[in-house]
């Protein structure tokens, strides 16, 4: 049975906010090894994100699409014209500017009219390269053949399109528009639909991820098994009662499925709203795209759980609050049908 409207959008504040805080814990060891995480933070890793909380690009990009997919659905219901995708790429190219200037424009409105997201956060170059074409790529005609992880961790906001194959594809698409490789869109795609079972459509957890799985291997088997090692792995962890998570065995997380496999194998650890930050911290600390996979779990939990979840210390620090929280709460009243200033993105 679906959510009631109010709790939909609770859940899509909390999925965007969820991400951010993930990413701004992962952000500062995203680049190191275990060993040198612990040389630095203590033989726990990292605990906690520094203050101020800052994003990667992965954030930004996340904001872009809501920004993106919300322009598509206003334009949707005012005029009759439904074209996510050209709209999201439009909308990436916006943020694509950001990385090229220092400020934006006198008179600029929305995301590009607001100076906090001019500041460069190491994107990405498969992003920057494909973003810099002259057409958008397609599943179909892509561009690369990149599987990175930058592909899926900005796809959350499909999940909130009206129906679970409406995200799987949007979030396919989206991903695509970056990263060609099977392994790239595909996760988007699946990433979405999860993030759509649990905040539009109450899934149980296990249930949501065993029909991601069930759907994913129509595409490609290969996300598909990587996501299934993910469930099994989380079981024997559950059963045997080992004392910390080993991500590792699911790979570094520097590609799309490894990312998200990462991600669900920690919720499916650690399922329970009190859990949240036991979550991230064992996401982000390994050896691996820290960022990318502690931003895909806070999603994932922000989507189960609701802004409850969240530790309130930690959006004290964190940077875009405000954004995060607008547009989060924008992607549940379009889902749910609810009253929303529209005026924002025409």
């Amino acid at each position: 049975m679906p959510r009631e409207p109010m709790s939909v959008v609770d859940r899509g504040a909390a999925c965007l906010l969820g991400g951010a805080l993930g990413d701004a814990l992962g952000a500062p060891v995203q680049y190191l090894g275990w060993t040198d995480i612990q040389r630095d933070h203590g033989p726990e890793g990292v605990l906690e994100p520094p203050r101020p909380a800052l994003v990667t690009d992965d954030t930004q990009l996340t904001l872009f699409t809501a920004d993106g997919y919300l322009r598509a659905w206003v334009r949707g219901h005012t005029t009759g014209e439904w074209e996510p995708v050209r709209v999201v790429w439009e909308s990436y190219r916006r943020w694509l500017t950001t990385q090229q200037v220092a400020a934006p424009e006198l008179g600029a409105t929305g995301l590009v009219g607001d100076e906090r997201l001019y500041s460069s956060r190491s994107p990405g170059l498969t992003c920057l390269r494909a973003l810099a074409a002259d057409r958008p790529p397609t599943p179909e005609e892509p561009h690369n053949e990149s599987s990175g992880c930058n592909g899926v961790t900005r796809t959350a906001p499909a999940g909130f399109a009206p129906t679970a194959e409406i995200a799987y594809d949007l979030g396919c698409r989206f991903a695509a528009l970056t990263h060609g490789g099977t392994g790239g869109w595909v996760a988007g795609g699946a990433f979405a639909l999860l993030i759509h079972l649990l905040a539009v459509k109450a899934r149980p957890l296990r249930e949501a991820v065993d029909q991601v799985i069930g759907r994913v291997l129509r595409d490609d088997p290969y996300t598909a098994n990587t996501l299934n090692r993910a469930v099994l792995f989380a079981d024997e962890h559950l059963a045997q009662g080992f004392e910390s998570v080993r991500v590792d065995r699911l790979g570094s997380g520097w590609t799309g499925p490894e990312a998200l496999a990462i991600a669900v194998h920690t919720v499916l650890v650690y399922p329970r709203r009190s859990q949240f930050v036991d979550a991230l911290r064992a996401a982000a600390n390994h050896s691996g795209g820290s960022d990318a996979t502690a931003a895909l779990t806070g999603n994932i939990l922000g989507a189960l759980h609701g802004t409850e979840a969240l530790p309130r210390d930690w959006l004290a620090g964190l940077e875009l609050v405000d954004l995060l929280t607008r547009l989060g709460t924008d992607l549940g009243h379009s889902v749910t049908g609810a009253d929303f200033d529209h005026s924002r993105y025409l």
